[in-house]
């Protein structure tokens, strides 16, 4: 019986431009692009391992730059960010975000199609105390617009509350939205809560987004569409799914806008 072939050997579909010019990048060159504040590579990824997973996180972080419209900085969360390839593994999770060290961790094999939820929760901890007085080390501002918390005014903080709003409450504000009562409905049926945790909810609104985008990377995000989870109804759907979109690239641009602006 042939061995079968890694994951990480096998095509992610993307459809972008070529970032790289047809040629290959290092987790170096990652590094000196992005401004990560450490990257670390397991001591098992192989070489020719090691250049594929460079190149697929170099397009995937340059795709997801680009449709957030976002420079280089905001990726890395002005260099606050670690990350991590086959290292660092949670059992049972192909991929996580370790608040505790501020750092994104994909397995080596498994962890394709995750980068855009992990990402989200770095950024949804890194803006938390940008967006509420009240925040702590290791809160989340999703978490913390649900608790009521004291918010800095400032157009950016509306803007992404905003978005939580439409993400957890009904449109007439007075109950929880479809979607929360959807991933409610799922932690019961499994009996544990983890769907409905603000943060999770967030990531996965987050990553259904940028899957709806036109530009696709399929390292970066999939599954948010036709997969059994997704039919659950885990992830934002219809028209709640599109005015998710809607609200938050206009957040995304604004701010991209914003840091540019402060960078000249």
């Amino acid at each position: 019986m042939p061995t079968p072939v890694p994951r990480i050997q096998k095509p992610y579909y993307r459809n972008g431009p070529q970032h790289r010019a047809g040629a290959d990048v290092s987790f170096a060159d990652i590094n000196k692009v992005f401004g990560f504040k450490t990257v670390i590579v397991g001591k098992w990824v192989e070489g020719v391992e090691q250049q594929l997973a460079a190149n697929l996180f170099f397009d995937a972080l340059c795709d997801l730059m680009e449709i957030l419209q976002v420079p280089e900085h905001v990726i890395s969360l002005n260099g606050s960010l670690s990350l991590a390839f086959g290292v660092g593994g949670q059992k049972h999770s192909c991929a996580h975000y370790d608040v505790q060290k501020r750092q994104l961790a994909l397995a080596k094999n498994a962890g394709g199609g995750a980068l855009a939820h992990e990402w989200f929760h770095a950024f949804d901890h890194y803006i938390s105390t940008k967006m509420f007085a009240t925040a702590q080390s290791l809160t989340f501002a999703s978490s913390l617009w649900l608790q009521d918390a004291q918010m800095h005014s400032h157009p950016l903080n509306q803007r992404l509350a905003d978005w939580f709003k439409h993400l957890f409450l009904s449109e007439q504000l007075s109950e929880p939205s479809d979607y929360v009562q959807r991933c409610a409905l799922a932690d019961k049926t499994l009996k544990h809560y983890y769907f409905a945790q603000p943060q999770e909810m967030a990531a996965r609104a987050f990553e259904a987004a940028i899957q709806d985008n036109a530009l696709k990377n399929a390292f970066l995000v999939q599954g948010t569409k036709q997969t059994a989870e997704a039919k659950v109804g885990i992830y934002p759907q219809a028209q709640h799914r599109q005015q998710s979109y809607a609200l938050l690239m206009n957040y995304f641009l604004i701010l991209g806008k914003a840091v540019n602006s402060l960078d000249k």
